[in-house]
């Protein structure tokens, strides 16, 4: 299947171009990949993730130790 985008912005195609540059790939590769990302089903990143916990009640593990030792230092 061929897609064509016609009369695309330059100040829209060089973020494009130094996007592929970076990641080593042809322009028509990185715009695979990004249209590839956009139908992917939703997967988290790392930094996702950790911000989605930091809304929640998540302890750490140091705020799982410290109720340990006060509960020990209770008794």
């Amino acid at each position: 299947m061929n897609l064509s985008i016609k009369n695309v912005p330059e100040d829209i195609v060089e973020p494009l171009r130094r996007r592929a540059r970076r990641n080593h790939r042809s322009l028509q590769g990185e715009l695979l990949v990004i249209l590839e990302q956009a139908v992917a089903p939703n997967r988290l990143t790392v930094a996702e993730a950790q911000r989605q916990l930091k809304g929640l009640a998540y302890h750490t593990d140091s705020d799982s130790q410290r109720m340990v030792r006060e509960d020990r230092d209770g008794r």
